[in-house]
C-alpha cells in the first residue's frame, strides 16, 4: 500500500480549528509541527525533565495527515480545500500551502516496532510477543510486553534500575503500589518475581487497557493488578482507592519533580518499614530529590543505584 503525505503550513493559531477541520472530514492520524515551548501543565504527565531547545516561534505551524492509494484522495483534497476556505473567514491561516510527499511501501503506523527487540535486566528477559526468544535466553524470567504507541518500551535505564530494586524487595508477601504504571511493565515484573497484588494508578487513560492486554500476554489473572486512572497526589478519590497503610512497596519511575511530590504521599499508602523505588531521576536533579527526601521525617533513603546519566533512590517508611 502507498501512502502519500500531505504537509500544510498555516497559523499556529489557526491549528486547533484546521485539526477540527479535519477530524470532521474523517482524516485521523495528523501530526502538527511547530515552535511553542509546553507548558508546565502540558509536561505534567509526560516522561520529561530536559525540554528540547526550540527556535523562536514565528507563529508558523505544518499540520500533516496521510491517505492512501485506495482512499478518494481527490475528493478528500477538495473537502480539505472548501473547509480552509470557510476557516478563512475567521482565522488567519497563513501560507495556507499543502505539499505533497510519498512514504515508503510499508506499514508505517506500526513502524516503531522494528527497534523494539527483546532485552535482558540480569536474569530478567524482556521482550515484545512479536519476538522469539533468544535460544542463549531461554532460562531467563521471560516478561512480555508491548507499549504500543503510548508507552516506553522498558529498555530505558529508568526502568531497568527500577526493576533491579523490585528484584531486590519484592517477595511472596508483596503488595505493590505502582504510580505512574504506563505499559505496567514494573507491576507485571513485581507479580513474575511473586508479589501478590499491584494497585497501579496514571493520568493516561490509555494505561487501562495497556496494563489488561500485557497481563494477558503474560497469563497473569487480571484481578491482580488493578489500574486507575487519576493523580495519586492530589485526588482524594484516587488515594481513597489505593487505600491507607497497605502497601510493602511503592514504585514510581516519573521524572524527578513528581517524585519530590509523590514522597510527601506516598508514606500513608505504605506499612511501616514499607520501600518507595522511585526512578527518572536525571544526574543534575539527584540533590532536589535527597533533600527532599531528607526533609521528610516518614522516610530513610537506604540505596541510590545509577545507569548512565539517571539514578534511582529507594527509600523506607521509617
Amino acid at each position: 500500500m502507498k501512502w502519500k503525505k500531505f504537509t500544510l503550513k498555516t497559523t499556529t493559531q489557526a491549528v486547533d480549528l484546521v485539526s477540527s477541520m479535519f477530524d470532521e472530514i474523517g482524516i485521523e492520524g495528523i501530526e502538527i509541527e511547530d515552535n511553542i515551548p509546553l507548558t508546565a501543565e502540558e509536561t505534567k504527565g509526560m516522561f520529561i525533565d530536559i525540554l528540547p531547545e526550540l527556535p523562536p516561534d514565528e507563529g508558523v505551524a505544518f499540520v500533516s495527515f496521510y491517505l492512501d492509494d485506495s482512499q478518494d484522495i481527490a475528493g478528500i483534497l477538495k473537502s480539505v480545500d472548501e473547509g480552509l476556505d470557510d476557516l478563512s473567514m475567521f482565522t488567519d491561516l497563513g501560507e495556507r500551502t499543502i505539499t505533497e510527499s510519498e512514504t515508503e511501501d510499508k506499514d508505517w503506523i506500526n513502524n516503531w516496532k522494528q527497534y523494539f527487540k527483546p532485552f535482558t535486566v540480569d536474569d530478567i528477559l524482556i521482550k515484545p510477543t512479536w519476538e522469539e526468544i533468544p535460544e542463549e535466553h531461554k532460562d531467563k524470567l521471560l516478561i512480555q510486553i508491548d507499549p504500543g504507541t503510548a508507552f516506553g518500551t522498558g529498555q530505558h535505564e529508568t526502568t531497568q534500575l527500577c526493576i533491579r530494586q523490585l528484584r531486590k524487595y519484592v517477595t511472596p508477601e508483596t503488595v505493590l503500589l505502582d504510580v505512574g504504571t504506563g505499559s505496567g511493565i514494573l507491576g507485571i515484573t513485581a507479580l513474575k518475581l511473586g508479589a501478590k497484588t499491584v494497585f497501579g494508578t496514571d493520568l493516561d487513560e490509555n494505561a487501562i487497557t495497556a496494563v489488561g492486554e500485557n497481563l494477558e500476554a503474560n497469563g497473569i489473572n487480571s484481578e491482580k493488578f488493578a489500574v486507575l486512572q487519576g493523580n495519586i497526589i492530589d485526588d482524594k478519590a484516587v488515594q481513597d482507592a489505593a487505600g491507607y497503610e497497605k502497601y510493602d512497596v511503592a514504585v514510581a519511575n516519573i521524572l524527578a519533580d513528581v517524585i519530590i511530590l509523590l514522597q510527601k504521599e506516598v508514606p500513608v499508602h505504605l506499612k511501616k518499614g514499607g520501600i518507595f523505588i522511585t526512578s527518572g531521576i536525571i544526574n543534575m536533579k539527584e540533590e532536589a530529590v535527597r533533600a527532599a527526601f531528607a526533609a521528610n521525617d516518614a522516610f530513610e533513603v537506604i540505596g541510590v543505584t545509577y545507569q548512565g546519566e539517571w539514578l534511582s533512590v529507594t527509600a523506607r517508611k521509617k
